[in-house]
């Protein structure tokens, strides 16, 4: 379809020059550069003579050409973009033909001719501007995104899917909920977490560090910046220069802001010799990294140049890995679950053909790997040789509530920072030895992961997490004292309430506490305060009558210890 789409373009602007066309998860996309912007009246027209095209029932016919027979070709038609691309392919050169009007450099494969596309079955969803190559000092392209399904249901399920979506972008939400902003002035990609954002964040962070203690972790904090040569001794400035910031020089010293963390708590290991009976060591920290991340890709909170990765390192013996994989994979599903995430996809990632280390110490590492999936019971798919050149590693994706997969926590294991940074502990024989090193980390990043469930709840938070718990109506200034004195009773149980004071009518009292998603809303009156009551509204629940202060007080005391999606209150 992408190719019928390119050809649909270059009939209606002959000006227009191809580049790449690959196909996504749920479509297609081609990038042109064409000297004027496309617009949506454009899309319509490229639409409608894609439907020409394919109503032609014209074969695709895959060619093998050598070099410079390609060369030729692309040379005739002055097409630029195609010479370079060329440059890159390994022979055999391949391309494909639709009828004997268009063609394209192409690797395949295809359907074998367009009267297997469904005309009715596909649409074109946006423009957007793209870097040649993905770099910013090359040409503006201009990308037009495609879809296309095998049946007509399947494309309307998929625009239900996308309005979906767009209803849960946790970047609207983020605004409209007034959770956290990404202020221009400061630079892109750096993050403010204003008051209700930062709150809940507070929360997580405060759940993360107590399951951390009881999962048997210490806590470290580590500088933001350190002297350039621990990077170079670390292997980061040869193979992640060009996503690290610059260098600033400080008393004749060149520093570095810190894109990983792992650097650091190898330094802390290694500031004294470590026995074998000290080990496994388990080490974890929320640290906030930075890196350069190119203009086209940040997206939200999904993608920041600055961000804090929710780390931890384990040091440990080599017959160690099994049970500590399954305490990793025991805390991830705790953590998790308690977010309502629980259907996830796993991949276990092998040796690749580049790598260092052993082939014993490969093998024990990925058996180990193996042995705790399966002591966990877990489904997982082998990635042959998709693992680290420094060891094998597991990931873990997370399944939303509209059936979208996030990749989110990791696994890895290290055979190179012990190596490079010449770690050791005293084995039981006085021999000294390089422990074996795990990278882990569950959330991913503690943006990403924010900005993951705020989609997932569609802002809608369970109680536990939501950063303005209870809003206080007072229909009348007579009740306000009431309302006041709740709203301190509240407070020093922990409750998140506050009080609507705008003297607005119930009607838009209620409105405006549902547009912040609040999750209880609590009516006072004239009623109420002669009861010793409050009428509860909930979000999840609906009306749920009047109930005795002191039972809604320690209600809500219970849902926050017990981490509930909502109050549990007995019927009315």
């Amino acid at each position: 379809m992408s190719h019928v789409m390119a050809m649909a373009v270059q009939r209606l602007f002959p000006k227009a020059q191809v580049t790449i066309g690959p196909w996504t998860e749920t479509g297609f996309y081609y990038d042109f550069d064409n000297p004027e912007p496309f617009s949506e009246a454009d899309l319509k027209a490229i639409k409608k003579e894609m439907g020409k095209i394919i109503s032609r029932k014209l074969p695709l016919e895959r060619i093998e050409v050598s070099r410079d027979e390609a060369q030729r070709k692309i040379e005739a038609q002055n097409e630029p973009y195609k010479l370079e691309i060329l440059e890159g392919l390994q022979e055999p050169i391949t391309l494909y033909t639709l009828g004997d009007q268009w063609w394209d450099l192409c690797a395949g494969p295809h359907v074998d001719n367009t009267r297997e596309l469904n005309p009715k079955a596909f649409e074109l969803e946006s423009v957007a501007g793209a870097y040649w190559r993905g770099d910013e000092t090359k040409a503006q392209l201009q990308r037009i995104y495609g879809t296309a399904w095998e049946t007509p249901e399947q494309l309307a399920e998929h625009k239900r899917r996308k309005q979906e979506a767009l209803r849960r972008d946790h970047r609207r939400l983020g605004k409209d909920l007034e959770l956290f902003s990404i202020e221009d002035e400061a630079g892109a990609g750096l993050v403010f977490w204003h008051p209700r954002g930062a709150r809940m964040r507070l929360l997580i962070e405060d759940f993360w560090r107590q399951a951390h203690f009881e999962g048997g972790y210490d806590i470290l904090y580590t500088p933001h910046v350190a002297d350039i040569s621990l990077w170079k001794t670390s292997g980061h400035l040869d193979f992640y220069a060009e996503s690290m910031f610059g260098p600033m020089e400080v008393d004749e010293r060149e520093y570095q802001l810190k894109p990983m963390n792992c650097p650091f708590h190898v330094l802390t290991y290694a500031s004294k010799l470590r026995s074998y009976r000290e080990l496994p060591i388990r080490w974890a920290e929320l640290g906030t990294v930075y890196r350069y991340e190119r203009p086209g890709v940040m997206h939200g909170l999904m993608r920041v140049r600055g961000f804090t990765q929710d780390d931890a390192h384990v040091f440990c013996l080599p017959e160690q890995i099994s049970d500590e994989i399954l305490r990793i994979l025991d805390l991830t599903e705790r953590i998790l679950s308690t977010f309502d995430f629980s259907t996830y996809e796993i991949n276990l990632s092998t040796r690749p053909e580049k790598s260092i280390g052993n082939d014993d110490v490969w093998d024990l590492a990925t058996k180990g790997l193996i042995e705790a999936l399966e002591r966990k019971s877990w489904d997982y798919k082998i990635d042959e040789g998709g693992g680290a050149f420094y060891g094998p590693k597991i990931d873990l994706k997370i399944e939303d509530a509209i059936g979208r997969m996030w990749q989110c926590s990791t696994i890895q294991l290290d055979f190179n920072l012990p190596e490079r940074f010449e770690l050791e502990y005293v084995a039981a024989d006085g021999s000294k030895q390089r422990p074996i090193m795990i990278h882990r980390a569950i959330f991913g990043s503690l943006e990403r992961f924010f900005g993951i469930m705020t989609e997932n709840y569609a802002g809608d938070f369970p109680f536990w997490l939501a950063p303005e718990q209870i809003r206080l109506l007072p229909v009348t200034d007579e009740v306000q004292p009431y309302a006041e004195k709740l709203l301190q009773q509240l407070t020093q149980s922990g409750v998140r309430a506050t009080i609507d004071r705008s003297g607005d009518r119930l009607g838009k009292l209620i409105r405006s506490g549902e547009q912040m998603k609040i999750p209880v809303l609590a009516v006072i009156g004239a009623k109420e305060v002669d009861e010793t009551a409050v009428s509860l509204r909930s979000r999840r629940d609906g009306d749920l009558g009047t109930i005795d202060l002191d039972q809604f007080v320690d209600q809500a005391k219970r849902a926050n210890r017990d981490r509930l999606s909502g109050l549990q209150l007995p019927s009315p």
